[in-house]
């Protein structure tokens, strides 16, 4: 069996643009890999078809041969465009091997240690600004069963903050926390907003909160900020999801900058490549959660590595989305008591519907961090929960 071809579809998800990655056998066998990059879909179609010359006439079977020769092969190493690419081809690949032997990907990599994974939500707070808003959606959301939150609350900030979007920001940490209770996890999202001061100045405002994490504090170009950031925050820090490939997550782990590693598996290299760094986070006793705001595949392919990785700690996914979500995949993500349970089905138990694909073509999208629409991530009125275990339920 030898690889014959390599497709990229990039599709406008309103909130970004999702790349779904096909890699074809000459025996008729497929697999779906996920590497969407959004800002830079244009350079990563490119990438995709760059690599095809290295890639088709491969064994689709021999995966770490294809990841340590095509990086070898690759003069201009690192970087998202590269890794994102070669992810969603890795993924891709994995698809194929399950199919081959009819067992999920789980199998490869030493099996299950469990057959559900608890999860924490995001997209919960679709088109909140005010205090009250996301009060309102953060109790409706607990009221679910879902048992932790993650959102950003500051504004369009942007390095430093001023008093009042500070004001604002905590006020509406606080709101969520009366509104939800004790028991709910909050999980403070930066984006790589803030300068290290600027940082620890917010942990120490979120402290009386009690929350489980603050997520990427300083922007990614300089693991020392971070660093310094954990040794003086007053609460948890967690980052990873933009380091690409190995080395960078081994420098992130190295300098001590966080409590809680999220690579990203579709820009760290692929299910193997997160498979060891979750090894190396392991050797210094750092809990793991993949990085997973984006698609369907993404989505099945991160449960099968969550479930075999004894440092995994909680599974983000987004709780909502649009009504073109259930069309372009047969995904069945099935929700139990604040957790998903990991599918069985051969490879990533996932097929993708190329028409529906096909119909919502790439649509260029703008970062919305620091326009102070970090929430608009869902169109008007088309927002709702697609999880089996809460067809029942209405987003409001």
């Amino acid at each position: 069996m030898k690889i014959s071809d390599i497709k990229i579809y990039t599709l406008d998800a309103y909130r970004t643009n999702w790349a779904f990655v096909k890699v074809e056998t000459d025996e008729g066998l497929y697999g779906w890999g996920e590497a969407s990059l959004g800002t830079n879909e244009m350079a990563l179609e490119g990438m995709i078809a760059d690599l095809k010359r290295l890639v088709v006439g491969r064994n689709p079977l021999e995966i770490e041969k294809f990841l340590f020769e095509v990086y070898r092969d690759m003069y201009w190493k690192g970087g998202p465009v590269l890794m994102s690419a070669i992810s969603g081809i890795e993924i891709a690949l994995w698809d194929i091997m399950g199919k081959f032997f009819n067992t999920p990907v789980s199998t490869f990599f030493g099996g299950k240690v469990r057959d559900r994974v608890p999860m924490y939500a995001n997209a919960w707070f679709v088109r909140a600004r005010e205090p009250e808003e996301f009060a309102a959606k953060a109790k409706q959301t607990a009221e679910l069963g879902i048992k932790a939150l993650k959102w950003d609350p500051f504004g369009k900030s942007h390095m430093t903050i001023d008093k009042e979007q500070m004001e604002k920001s905590i006020a509406i940490v606080g709101a969520v926390r009366d509104a939800v209770g004790p028991k709910v996890e909050l999980l403070i999202e930066c984006h790589g907003r803030f300068t290290p001061t600027t940082a620890v100045e917010i942990s120490k405002e979120l402290a009386q909160f009690k929350v489980k994490f603050m997520e990427e504090p300083c922007p990614p170009d300089n693991f020392d900020s971070t660093a310094w950031v954990r040794d003086h925050s007053a609460v948890p820090i967690a980052a990873g999801e933009r380091c690409y490939g190995k080395y960078q997550c081994y420098d992130l782990l190295n300098k001590n900058c966080v409590d809680f590693f999220q690579p990203d598996v579709f820009h760290v290299g692929g299910l193997l490549e997160g498979k060891k760094m979750s090894a190396l986070a392991e050797a210094k006793h750092i809990p793991v959660s993949f990085h997973n705001p984006s698609g369907p595949i993404s989505n099945a392919a991160i449960l099968q590595l969550a479930a075999t990785v004894p440092n995994f700690h909680i599974h983000e996914i987004m709780l909502t989305d649009s009504r073109f979500r259930k069309k372009i995949t047969n995904e069945e993500v099935v929700y139990e008591d604040g957790c998903i349970l990991v599918p069985d089905k051969p490879g990533l138990g996932i097929d993708v519907n190329i028409d529906e694909v096909l119909a919502r073509p790439y649509t260029p999208r703008i970062l919305r961090h620091y326009t102070g629409t970090v929430t608009d991530i869902r169109p008007k009125g088309d927002c709702e929960y697609y999880f089996k275990g809460l067809e029942d339920k209405e987003f409001e």
